[in-house]
């Protein structure tokens, strides 16, 4: 690869950077989506540049295979866009694949691919659902040099979509279908990539890599944001960072913090507890009924997408992660960068317990479990001031660090294999 960068260049008489393709669903705040644009922030962007294919709704166009620039005219505009395009990087869209367009899909990656052939050295498919369809055609119609599947999640949902998402990740289980297998966590690439493939060492472990300082404690920042929401001192606040969909588990978090009020009224009466939560999803408007129906409405705080989310970390005394499965949770990464004490599921990977702030409980049991393990938590809090810069280079140390991780992705992307 690195050969092959060096003829283009030559050829093209300056010294331009490789260009990667990024593709993913959409470029929302999501998880894989910000894991990456930390990284393209701490690259050097004279070498390297990233581009981003997304995926959309084909139905405004009225056609059944548009072409990225019609798709382009009708998306709504999403979260990174406006910080990918500071950067140096272009946006391209692929009709949104439904199942029933399987064909017109293949047209539409056939159709992009060939009339960009030669743009891209490297394409890089966080989106495993249909990586099998669009990472062969990049290499055969567009002229890839790499081409990267890179698991993100170690599970799906139930019934019929989730069925769907393992039979159309099968090809990913054999060689050849990608250059290279990534994975955040063992088990993740084991869900997507298969046990041979992992055990034969194909796969390639990458860590979910953060920007560190960003999320370092901060107490004027956490007063003021505790301001802002109205929030005293001697309040206690638990929080949660996701999306609002199966995968999080918040009817049962809900469950727990709706324990968490009634225990702490025996063990904890002079203390305050709210509960804020950041995120968007299909099932927001369903834990809202819940909290209505407990009660706790005026306990529960729902924050939407915070594009400042550290600062949201920094306010927080504690974090609940009881998820049914994870790839490898950012969100748990960063609430450690920030100091908090984090209980989660046991059922996420344990490269994610990453300093001593981690605990983990089984999900099967009565929210009432979870609930005396938060309160006995919140009784031994650290002192973030202190111990944050020691949490910190206990990231840095485990490769959770953006600025370590891009020395690293940034050379697999010149030379096409990692240093060691």
């Amino acid at each position: 690869m690195e050969n092959n960068s060096q003829m283009n260049n030559s050829q093209a008489g300056v010294c331009e950077p490789i260009r990667v393709l990024h593709v993913f669903g959409r470029v929302g705040l999501g998880g894989a989506e910000s894991r990456i644009m930390d990284l393209y922030r701490n690259i050097d962007r004279d070498k390297i540049q990233f581009d981003f294919l997304v995926h959309y709704s084909a139905k405004k166009t009225g056609k059944m295979a548009p072409t990225s620039d019609e798709l382009l005219a009708v998306r709504e505009p999403d979260f990174y866009d406006e910080a990918i395009r500071e950067l140096g990087g272009n946006i391209y869209v692929l009709p949104r694949f439904e199942g029933k367009n399987f064909f017109a899909y293949k047209k539409a990656i056939s159709n992009f691919f060939s009339e960009n052939r030669g743009k891209w050295q490297v394409v890089h498919g966080h989106m495993t659902s249909t990586a099998a369809l669009y990472l062969p055609v990049a290499r055969k119609k567009g002229g890839a040099a790499v081409t990267i599947a890179h698991s993100r999640n170690a599970g799906t949902e139930p019934g019929l979509k989730g069925i769907a998402t393992k039979i159309l990740r099968l090809p990913l289980k054999r060689l050849g279908t990608a250059d290279h297998y990534f994975t955040c966590s063992e088990k993740a690439g084991r869900a997507v990539f298969g046990d041979k493939l992992f055990d034969q060492g194909y796969v390639r472990t990458i860590p979910n890599a953060i920007d560190v300082k960003k999320f370092a404690y901060d107490a004027d920042i956490r007063n003021k944001i505790r301001a802002e929401l109205g929030v005293s001192e001697d309040e206690i606040v638990i929080g949660h960072v996701g999306r609002f969909d199966y995968q999080k588990n918040h009817e049962y978090l809900i469950r727990i913090f709706d324990q968490v009020l009634k225990l702490a009224k025996e063990k904890m009466p002079d203390r305050k507890l709210l509960l804020i939560m950041l995120g968007q999803g299909s099932l927001m408007d369903t834990v809202k009924a819940q909290v209505n129906d407990l009660g706790i409405q005026d306990r529960v705080r729902f924050l939407g997408l915070k594009g400042n989310s550290s600062d949201y970390y920094r306010a927080m005394d504690y974090f609940l992660f009881p998820s049914f499965f994870e790839g490898l949770p950012g969100t748990v990464v960063e609430a450690q960068a920030a100091g908090l004490k984090c209980l989660i599921s046991d059922t996420i990977t344990t490269e994610v317990d990453i300093t001593e702030l981690v605990s983990r409980m089984d999900i099967r049991k009565d929210p009432s479990e979870w609930a005396g393990k938060i309160l006995e938590d919140l009784a031994h809090l650290p002192d973030r001031q202190a111990e944050t810069p020691r949490f910190e280079q206990e990231l840095a140390d485990a490769g959770f660090d953006a600025q370590t991780q891009a020395k690293a992705i940034s050379y697999f992307y010149e030379h096409g294999s990692f240093k060691d």
